[in-house]
């Protein structure tokens, strides 16, 4: 088994290391950051001291009943559907794992999170990849999807808010995706990590559709990246007992105070999802400006969901230059080729809250400077 160099992970560890340092933090791909003294006074009362007497010992495998219930209610399921795991990253590790059989293959988009491909493609599982194309709006090309499987595909994934385009799905051809897969015996996953953060029309949560399994977590929408805390909505219980089983190996549990601590965030994630909708819409309409004042050199799908958007180089050149220009007066983008086209960089607008406007500054007199140079 072996696992190629995570590009994105080390690109964005500049944030920790880089002299000069980073200011502004256009590259990552969460919202405005919390914590912890902002996230306990949404709960109140003497939350504190509760969590002071805290038994610092393991939690259930399968994650605390009151965290389940609060997903479950948020989702509208049963509560014995929800599996927690150690963000996102845990739940691929577990679908890709449970699909490592001979001959195996797994369908995913063309862009997406480095994950999804190396996990599979380390486990030897064959990656067939679907594309999203700027020419397309990034949009998905069901048929192209529907091509790709056959009787040994073990899953489907969608990402919808994407990552990085923004790109959304729509309820009508999620639904359908997820019937094609359930009549052809193939696992249907969505990864809505970045539900329900839209820029137009809101979308459901494909956890209403019978046969989806679906992943979220804390890190994205929920603005808690430090939790390291997810959830899968299962409905079928010999996956879910696989789910259970394999964790127990992989990571046991989750650490209790973090699941208790989710737990409070979910209770009041309406004031969560306001904050991240609030900055995000904001940050979107200062990008609206800076890309239409800059179009002879930059170009860009503007994002109908999520929190980043995937622009490129109006001369199609590589932006990794472009990129560690940025990053060595300050601004950090995430260069294209982490994704796999080089000539894009992804853009994060929500991630530095309010000083997006100051970022912006920067990064449009740096744009002006290259342009002049060019």
């Amino acid at each position: 088994m072996q696992l190629k160099p995570f590009l994105l992970d080390e690109w964005l560890s500049q944030t920790f290391s880089a002299d000069p340092p980073i200011e502004f933090d256009l590259g990552s791909s969460t919202g405005p950051v919390w914590t912890l003294r902002e996230l306990l006074a949404l709960e109140g009362g003497d939350i504190l001291g509760r969590l002071l007497d805290t038994a610092l010992s393991y939690t259930s495998a399968e994650g605390t009943a009151e965290l389940r219930r609060e997903i479950a209610l948020m989702h509208g399921v049963d509560p014995d559907h929800v599996q927690i795991v150690t963000g996102a990253a845990e739940a691929l590790l577990l679908l890709s794992y449970l699909a490592a059989e001979p001959d195996a293959n797994v369908v995913l988009p063309d862009p997406g999170f480095p994950t999804n491909t190396a996990l599979p493609e380390s486990l030897g599982i064959e990656v067939r990849r679907y594309h999203l194309r700027s020419e397309g709006r990034f949009a998905i090309d069901p048929d192209e999807i529907r091509r790709l499987l056959d009787r040994n595909t073990r899953f489907v994934l969608v990402n919808s808010p994407h990552n990085p385009t923004g790109t959304v799905i729509d309820e009508l051809e999620m639904e359908r995706l997820h019937d094609f897969c359930a009549g052809r015996g193939v696992v249907f996953v969505s990864d809505e990590v970045y539900h329900p953060i839209y820029h137009g029309a809101e979308m459901r949560s494909a956890a209403r559709l019978p046969h989806a399994t679906v992943v979220g977590d804390f890190s994205k929408a929920l603005c808690l990246s430090g939790l390291r805390t997810g959830w899968i909505i299962e409905r079928d219980p010999a996956r879910r007992a696989a789910f259970k089983n394999a964790r127990s190996y992989f990571t046991v549990s989750n650490t209790v105070l973090g699941e208790r601590l989710a737990t409070i965030a979910l209770r009041h994630r309406d004031a969560i999802y306001g904050r991240a909708r609030q900055i995000a819409t904001r940050n979107l309409a200062a990008l609206d400006r800076v890309f239409a004042e800059h179009a002879d050199t930059l170009r860009w799908i503007r994002p109908a969901g999520g929190m980043t958007a995937f622009p490129w180089l109006a001369d199609g050149s590589d932006a990794r230059e472009f990129c560690k220009g940025m990053a060595r007066h300050g601004v950090l983008l995430s260069p294209g080729d982490c994704f796999g086209m080089p000539a894009h960089f992804r853009l994060g607008f929500a991630a530095t809250g309010e000083m997006f406007g100051a970022a912006m500054e920067r990064f449009e007199a740096l744009l002006s400077r290259t342009a002049a140079a060019g």
